[in-house]
């Protein structure tokens, strides 16, 4: 079933069959690229991370420097962006990889992959995506792109539960990367319950770790189901039309809006400021609108295919009321 599920992600992912390894979490899925690497044993051993990504990512690298990796963080001048020629000009040949957010938590800024992945191997380094604030609302091309990992999980726009994670790893490095944090899932015939050393499956299956948690599993097939049904190029389609028209909103009003504003660079969120994030959370639930907030961003508001105009324009004028 780890499998089954993995493929249905790996096509929204736009990767092919058997590229997908489902995991406890994102976290889980980010420790167990991490330890891929032998950071000591390599002069190639720089990270290149950046500000706007989730502080789970942060949190990993930042625990690999104790063995040898170098960790750079570049920087976001308006905390809403990050110039894609800084993170360009970071990677060189002491870069063994760049991990970063697709679309960042905190502002829903959008990075521009292929640049990043042709520049990277060019160095010799790979590339990581953190998708799991794009995957379902943005259409992803893993294979086109050739970007080398995916992680991610389902509890946002994949309207899955929580506990099921995914890392999708390119097809021909899955024979390649033998991973530290493993298990006895990850072995090639693990019913033997063979003593060590591991023996890895050719296979991204070698990237699991200990028993899958089958309740997660069927968490999520009704979500899968819906979002596969409905199609991420339609879904994508409605996002940008919906969002464009709560900036325009916003801005129309003098507020701050801290997303970017041109819709190529931003994901399926909108973040509005305001003084006091949680307050108003409540306040709007209180009118039955839906949000999230994040510390000095303001409100995260992300409308989704199931939500109608009529709702949209709503909760927005619910908001002028209340601001």
């Amino acid at each position: 079933m780890s499998a089954q599920v993995g493929d249905r992600i790996a096509n929204i992912l736009g990767g092919h069959a058997g590229s997908v390894q489902i995991q406890p979490n994102a976290s889980i899925a980010l420790s167990s690229v991490a330890s891929c690497f032998d950071f000591n044993a390599d002069e190639r051993n720089k990270i290149i991370t950046t500000a706007l990504d989730f502080p789970s990512m942060q949190y990993v690298w930042d625990a690999q420097v104790t063995i040898g990796a170098a960790v750079e963080v570049v920087h976001s001048d308006d905390g809403i962006s990050v110039p894609l020629d800084h993170i360009l000009e970071a990677i060189d040949d002491t870069t063994c990889l760049v991990a970063l957010s697709h679309v960042s938590f905190c502002s829903s800024y959008r990075v521009n992959v292929e640049p990043i992945v042709e520049r990277a191997h060019r160095h010799g380094a790979l590339v990581l995506l953190d998708v799991y604030q794009s995957a379902g609302a943005v259409e992803l091309q893993a294979s086109e792109w050739e970007v080398d990992f995916l992680i991610g999980g389902t509890i946002k726009w994949l309207c899955g539960g929580p506990a099921c994670g995914y890392l999708y790893v390119r097809p021909d490095l899955q024979t390649e990367l033998q991973p530290r944090l493993t298990g006895w899932v990850a072995h090639a015939a693990p019913f033997d319950f063979a003593p060590p050393p591991m023996r890895y499956p050719d296979s991204v299956r070698r990237f699991a770790q200990g028993t899958p948690s089958i309740p997660a599993l069927y968490s999520v097939l009704p979500g899968l189901q819906i979002i596969e049904e409905a199609g991420v190029k339609t879904i994508r389609q409605e996002s940008e039309r919906r969002t464009q028209w709560m900036v325009d909103f916003a801005l129309e009003r003098g507020w701050k809006v801290n997303s970017p504003r041109d819709v190529n660079q931003r994901g399926g969120s909108v973040m509005i400021y305001v003084e006091d994030g949680p307050a108003m959370v409540k306040r709007l639930a209180g009118r039955k609108v839906f949000v999230d907030c994040r510390p000095g961003v303001g409100l995260r508001m992300s409308p989704h295919f199931f939500n109608t105009d009529e709702e949209v324009r709503e909760a927005m004028e619910i908001l002028a009321q209340l601001m």
